[in-house]
């Protein structure tokens, strides 16, 4: 080991942007191309739960509503693009943005395929009128992606908190009675194997008659838990081949998402949903600034992302 080598080493992992604690170099992922934009509505959120990737709840405002005039902004810079599929939506909770409907439907007006991730709960309830004459409109480019955690009421509320069932499963019914175009996500963290949780959810989608195929993963997405104080490696350049994959396999590779920090006056770009908090990720305020290499510096690149797996996309 060298001295520069030696150095780097005694910073420990994820401490150089350039270079893993091995002194390797660190793994890296360019904008091949701009397919998903995601736009975080705001970190506010009716439930606080367990797990939360982005730690929202009814208090944590450190990311504020985005207005469908900002919105619209990013939405001219992507149609001279010409590159965007879908424009994805996640807060927080995405119905509790007051402007979240317009935002909707200037999307949708503009060609592109729309993702919401919702809770399903009172929030998106409030707008059932509203969601029935987009879907008139628009049919299945406007999909909802709705958070269940576990097909059981009782580790669903252990994630999500008491009572929360319920509304869920009204939301999800309700959903389902009108015939709007759903995915459902689950969670991994108690550790139950991959074919135990899809035959769960299969029963509860019988059971409730939602049309959900549980064994296809693009509609019912399993996402792996991200422990902060978990043990995991670091992703060199050298690890694509033992993985099995390539740096176009990661959502940096065709996605990023636009936030608005408490505090700032315009809203700015970063390079994936699950990192808005760290500075080292945001990009600039605008798509094209946006539009630069990442380097796989976190840990949640390697255990979400990398060998879990895992997109939001």
């Amino acid at each position: 080991m060298n001295a520069d080598t030696a150095t780097t080493a005694s910073r420990g992992k994820f401490a150089d942007p350039e270079v893993t604690a091995d002194g390797e170099r660190r793994a890296r992922v360019a904008l091949k191309r701009l397919r998903t934009l995601w736009i975080n509505t705001g970190t506010l959120c009716n439930l606080a739960c367990a797990n939360c990737y982005i730690e929202s709840s009814p208090k944590n405002d450190r990311l504020v509503y985005i207005s469908a005039g900002e919105v619209a902004r990013y939405l001219d810079e992507l149609d001279a693009w010409g590159t965007g599929e879908e424009i994805g939506f996640t807060g927080g909770e995405p119905f509790m943005n007051p402007e979240i409907m317009p935002m909707l439907r200037d999307c949708l007006e503009r060609g592109y395929r729309v993702l919401v991730l919702t809770n399903a709960m009172k929030p998106m309830m409030k707008h059932k009128a509203a969601l029935l004459d987009l879907k008139a409109r628009f049919g299945d480019r406007l999909i909802l992606r709705i958070s269940v955690d576990h097909y059981s009421r009782a580790l669903h509320e252990d994630e999500r908190g008491p009572n929360s069932w319920a509304p869920m499963i009204e939301g999800l019914s309700w959903l389902a009675e009108h015939g709007f175009h759903m995915d459902v996500a689950g969670r991994t963290r108690w550790g139950e194997c991959e074919h135990d949780l899809r035959a769960g959810y299969r029963r509860l989608f019988a059971e409730l008659g939602v049309p959900v195929d549980a064994d296809d993963p693009r509609a019912l997405m399993l996402f792996p838990e991200m422990d902060p104080e978990a043990e995991v490696p670091e992703i060199s350049e050298g690890c694509w081949a033992k993985v099995g994959k390539t740096p176009d396999d990661v959502m940096c590779a065709s996605s990023r998402m636009v936030i608005k920090r408490k505090g700032a006056s315009r809203p700015s770009v970063v390079a994936c949903t699950l990192l808005p908090y760290d500075p080292e990720f945001e990009l600039g305020e605008t798509l094209e600034e946006a539009a630069k290499t990442v380097t796989l510096n976190h840990p949640h690149c390697a255990k979400f992302c990398v060998l879990g797996g895992g997109s939001c996309s």
